[in-house]
């Protein structure tokens, strides 16, 4: 069966100093891995890696079975690939809709007819409408994004990801900076993706990570340390060691 994601021999370096190092690693379809590591250990250089914001020195990238190391960014979109990112990313001062409107564009031709405006493409905003509403969020669809809450904003973030129909989702500290309340928001908003999305994420929140996670991949200055599942991970003395102070 073709690997959702397969990555073989990746390295970045700037100036000289190393960030991924000979990474390979292979994700399969509809699971749900977490990448765990210290700050610095290469988790989102290698995100950047996979959706093309950065350009790998060596390696190769496959997205079901489709070699993508060379594929510009929105090419690699149009393939399936998504994400999320630690900062949040939004329109502040557009609304909800207006915010998920623009995602939905981003694969499709409408976004060529430079003619007819936004707000009269009623197709776009019904489906930017529903997406919001999936997340519980139709009632504040036409509230500015700087007007609702952090934990909001997130789940705004990761339904915009998903309205794409991603094949592969990149999920960047998803809880960073969320209270116990929103943590349970974004937990519930997760455990719908359907299964025919691969899912990879970085997180710190080890009680929330772990139990979302099937299968886990440690980092440490950019090299894969330790890769199994949560019981083979925790009791690893070097994930103890370089990851929780062991």
């Amino acid at each position: 069966m073709t690997a959702a994601l397969q990555i073989e021999g990746l390295s970045k370096s700037f100036g000289g100093l190393p960030a991924v190092q000979r990474l390979s690693l292979s994700v399969a379809a509809g699971e749900r891995r977490l990448l765990l590591g210290p700050n610095g250990a290469g988790k989102t250089t290698l995100f950047n890696l996979i959706t093309g914001d950065l350009r790998a020195d060596a390696g190769s990238i496959r997205v079901l079975g489709t070699e993508i190391s060379r594929m510009r960014p929105h090419l690699r979109a149009h393939l399936g690939v998504a994400r999320t990112y630690q900062v949040i990313t939004l329109f502040p001062q557009d609304s909800l809709l207006h915010n998920v409107a623009l995602a939905l564009l981003g694969r499709s031709p409408l976004r060529w007819n430079p003619f007819v405006s936004l707000g009269r493409r009623a197709e776009v905003r019904e489906r930017a409408w529903q997406v919001l509403d999936r997340v519980g969020l139709a009632g504040a669809a036409e509230r500015r994004l700087s007007a609702v809450s952090y934990g909001e904003q997130r789940r705004v973030e990761i339904a915009m990801a998903l309205a794409q129909d991603p094949r592969v989702l990149l999920l960047d500290e998803p809880f960073a900076g969320l209270s116990r309340e929103e943590r349970r928001d974004i937990q519930h908003q997760l455990a719908q993706i359907p299964r025919q999305v691969t899912v990879v994420m970085i997180e710190h929140d080890l009680d929330v990570a772990l139990s979302f996670a099937e299968r886990i991949t440690v980092l440490h200055h950019g090299e894969l340390i330790v890769e199994g599942n949560r019981a083979e991970v925790v009791a690893d003395p070097r994930v103890q060691e370089v990851y929780l102070g062991a």
